[in-house]
């Protein structure tokens, strides 16, 4: 008896047996019998023409079929139930047929089956793969519209704030004058804590707006000459205070570039510096120090701010330049910029990232990791480009600069 035979002497038992094991229900048999039929039919065409790609459609099918939870589960159901189908046809042929039909019959169908457990492998992954990267496109979605929400609160609530903390700036300068006039000096401590809460508050304002222009890549720069010496000389300057206040020493190194001209934003660029340099100051203990070095590579400098503090953990040296990328417990932090772990918004870094890659240059952190007694400190990197003229063509003709038109 031929292979063909075989197969269709046998279908009645294989459909029945496949159905029982496999279908639940009166509803799913009636549909899966359907199916099995199809893939029997097509099953015969290919052992007939020695071709297994007449399966490959029905395979394709079971494989575009299965539902969101089948996916999200990651079981291979089409695989599954092929080999359930293997599994059947070697005990049917066990079973009811002479051993030389048997044997003949699994030399048929075993390559065929072979070639379709393979198939449905790949056709169940191209679905998962595409089931996959559509959920990623959706959350993908959702992230940027939070991203976009988060920033549009931003620059709406430091515009909204601005008001407020102009009255009470207003206000408390009309008080201050009339108690200059009346010679009480009872309230001066009073004037002096709502005036140093105002700078605060409008220092996080000022903040919050750097923040939203940089989102929204409206930060413009005003490109002018500057020396890094004198723009660190101005920041140690500024911060003696605070680093007298904490027992700190900083030493700005005259490193190779340093006392070179080049061309950048002097104003946005002294706020990134003096953002790192209150980061470091704020995370170094009492008595510790911090170090400001560089030299020139090909086309940039690079500036490194090393101190002595507690350190960062390797999977946080990325989320400090995010957006309110506060680490630890922020009820255990302190108030203030240069209180030892002193509390804030976390937009120092962020902006700081923002203003150096508006330039052109970029900033890093290395460290071997966080340790409150060890402290073995952080070297932030900054990768400045050399300028040697001012980008725009206007700005560089106020300069001097010779600037080449080119031909329409």
């Amino acid at each position: 008896m031929s292979v063909l035979k075989t197969l269709a002497r046998i279908r009645p038992a294989f459909l029945q047996r496949a159905i029982n094991r496999m279908a639940r229900g009166a509803g799913v048999r009636a549909d899966f019998q359907e199916q099995l039929d199809q893939f029997y039919n097509l099953l015969i065409q290919a052992v007939e023409t020695g071709y297994p790609t007449w399966l490959d459609s029905v395979l394709y099918n079971w494989a575009a079929s299965l539902t969101q939870s089948d996916l999200q589960e990651g079981q291979m159901n089409v695989f599954a139930v092929l080999d359930h189908m293997l599994i059947l046809t070697y005990e049917i042929a066990r079973e009811d047929l002479e051993e030389k039909e048997a044997l003949d019959l699994l030399g048929a169908v075993l390559p065929i089956f072979t070639y379709a457990l393979d198939k449905a492998a790949r056709f169940e992954m191209e679905t998962r793969v595409t089931y996959i990267s559509n959920e990623l496109a959706d959350i993908q979605q959702v992230l940027e519209r939070l991203d976009r929400n988060k920033s549009n609160f931003i620059a709406m609530a430091a515009h909204e704030l601005k008001t407020p903390l102009t009255l009470i700036e207003g206000y408390s300068a009309m008080i201050r004058d009339m108690e200059k006039k009346d010679g009480n000096g009872q309230i001066d401590s009073l004037l002096d804590g709502v005036s140093n809460g105002v700078q605060r508050l409008r220092s996080i304002v000022n903040d919050m707006i750097d923040v939203s222009l940089i989102d929204t890549n409206l930060l413009s720069l005003n490109f002018q000459p500057l020396w890094l010496n004198q723009v660190f000389g101005q920041l140690k300057y500024e911060i003696n205070d605070s680093l007298a206040s904490r027992n700190q020493s900083l030493n700005i190194r005259a490193f190779s570039g340093s006392n070179e001209m080049i061309f950048a934003d002097s104003e946005r660029l002294y706020q990134a510096f003096r953002n790192i340099l209150a980061n470091a100051i704020k995370y170094t203990p009492d008595g510790g120090s911090i170090t400001v070095d560089g030299r020139i590579l090909p086309g940039f400098i690079e500036i490194t701010i090393t101190d002595t503090g507690i350190g960062i953990s390797p999977e946080y040296q990325a989320v400090i330049f995010d957006k309110f990328g506060q680490l630890g417990d922020t009820s255990l932090h302190s108030s203030g910029k240069t209180k030892f772990k002193g509390g804030g918004p976390g937009l120092g870094l962020p902006i700081a990232r923002g203003i150096l890659e508006a330039h052109g240059g970029t900033i890093w952190v290395e460290s071997k990791g966080h340790d409150e007694k060890r402290c073995p400190g952080s070297t932030f990197h900054v990768l400045l480009p050399i300028r040697t003229e001012p980008p725009d063509p206007n700005i560089a003709r106020l300069f001097g600069f010779e600037v080449n038109q080119k031909e329409d």
